[in-house]
């Protein structure tokens, strides 16, 4: 867990298997340490990192695994829930997954004897992300190949089932706009649903396809990214339902976009998972080139800190972490 020079990684952390997903937990969670969450081929690790960027007294970082949960199934993708907390007696630990067969499993423990989990049906393809309520963590919201979005109670029982025109790419609640959806089509279109009426309410338009991931910036609720093709593109959604700002980055298609969670201009992308090197790329809007640039082998998966400029991306064997200027 040593510090390499700014291309590399700042730390890794080994795993028992190919990580095809990590999430932190981007809620607080009452405890001083992040919660990270990654997935393999048929389990999902929950465990505690410590940073020397936000601690002194550690050196380097400070990883610790809570649980593993069996999965029986490749975990696609992870979301945590803000009910989810170390400070509580007992502790609760809450996540949702989506799998390779369709389902959504939401996982409940208090990482002694309680460990639940309890499955979602009703998708017919693919899901290719997830999300909960940011505020009170009461339902869970889904997008899929099968072109419908469709938002859950923790039953999972279905509240709310939107059309979509194609693939669902990315689904996104803000915690100051909780009654509004965004979702990323793969066509290129970008829609914000109330939740109230169940209508589309606005649309952004890339221009270009395939839409692979959009973002919603935590720090600014008007600014929207994304990245379709090989390039990343930014909206202010006050000015114009076109990208404000867009710049070609990655030459073999860019998989993933992250905003960061503490600063509006920070975000990062990734390239298509190749077969041997995926490159991180982290941006800030004031720089023509980008201020880091990483690669992992066969990455997967991306995911801000909470509270520091550094990001980690998943990979064979490993999770890599890279550390940014602000």
């Amino acid at each position: 867990m040593k510090q390499d020079s700014t291309r590399n990684t700042a730390y890794t952390v080994d795993c028992e298997d190919y990580v095809h997903v990590v999430k932190f937990n981007p809620f607080e969670s009452g405890d001083a340490c992040s919660l990270i969450a990654y997935g393999g081929n048929n389990y999902v690790v929950v465990g505690t990192c410590r940073f020397q960027e936000e601690d002194a007294e550690v050196e380097g970082m400070q990883y610790k695994t809570l649980r593993t949960f069996h999965h029986g199934i490749r975990v696609d993708a992870i979301a945590w829930s803000p009910e989810t907390r170390l400070d509580a007696l007992p502790p609760q630990i809450r996540f949702c997954t989506a799998a390779s067969d369709r389902k959504l499993r939401l996982f409940t423990s208090d990482l002694q004897d309680k460990n639940e989990f309890k499955t979602f049906d009703g998708h017919s393809d693919y899901i290719n992300d997830l999300v909960f309520a940011p505020k009170e963590g009461q339902e869970v919201a889904s997008v899929s190949d099968d072109h419908t979005c469709r938002v859950w109670d923790l039953e999972g029982n279905e509240k709310a089932h939107f059309v979509l025109r194609s693939p669902g790419m990315s689904v996104c609640w803000h915690p100051e706009e909780a009654f509004k959806l965004m979702v990323a089509e793969k066509n290129g279109t970008i829609r914000f649903y109330d939740l109230i009426t169940q209508q589309a309410i606005l649309s952004l338009e890339c221009e270009q396809t395939p839409l692979m991931s959009a973002d919603w910036c935590l720090k600014n609720t008007l600014k929207i990214g994304a990245v379709a093709g090989s390039d990343w593109l930014i909206w202010d959604i006050t000015c114009s339902s076109y990208p404000q700002d867009k710049r070609p980055v990655h030459v073999d298609r860019a998989r993933l976009f992250r905003w960061s969670r503490v600063n509006e201009n920070l975000f990062a992308t990734t390239g298509y998972p190749g077969k041997t090197t995926t490159q991180l790329l982290v941006h800030h809007l004031g720089h023509p080139q980008p201020i880091l640039t990483g690669t992992a082998a066969v990455g997967s998966g991306l995911t801000w800190h909470r509270t520091l400029p550094l990001c980690a991306v998943g990979g064979d064997h490993k999770i890599f972490f890279w550390v940014t200027e602000m």
